[in-house]
């Protein structure tokens, strides 16, 4: 059964960080691109990075510089690693898996998806 896990979210004060894990069975996680996607109250799911089997990541532009993607491929997980943590940063966070390498930031043709994991930063 194809499954990826979300872990690592919670509720963090602005100016912090968290790291995100997503945890893939099922399949050989090395063949996939990972892509992380969040979700705020009342907002369209919107796409924000994507990493794929070699390593290679993409970021769209508003979250450059705070939000990092690694991955250990033996391990079947992926990592995004937030910091300077924003109000606005505010979501539940996804991860999905598509076959082959990362079209860009945003997964397009996802072939599984996590349950999600919900970050909150507030003071």
């Amino acid at each position: 059964q194809v499954q990826l896990v979300e872990s690592g979210g919670g509720l963090v004060q602005p100016g912090g960080s968290l790291r995100l894990s997503c945890a893939a069975s099922g399949f050989t996680l090395e063949h996939y691109a990972i892509g992380w996607f969040r979700q705020a109250p009342g907002k369209e799911r919107e796409g924000v990075s994507c990493i794929d089997g070699s390593g290679s990541t993409y970021y769209k532009e508003s979250v450059k510089g705070r939000f990092t993607n690694s991955r250990d491929n033996a391990k079947n997980t992926v990592w995004l690693q937030i910091d300077s943590l924003r109000p606005e940063d505010t979501a539940v966070y996804y991860c999905a898996a598509e076959f082959g390498t990362c079209p860009g930031y945003k997964v397009v043709r996802a072939d599984a998806w996590g349950q999600g994991t919900q970050v909150t930063v507030s003071s």
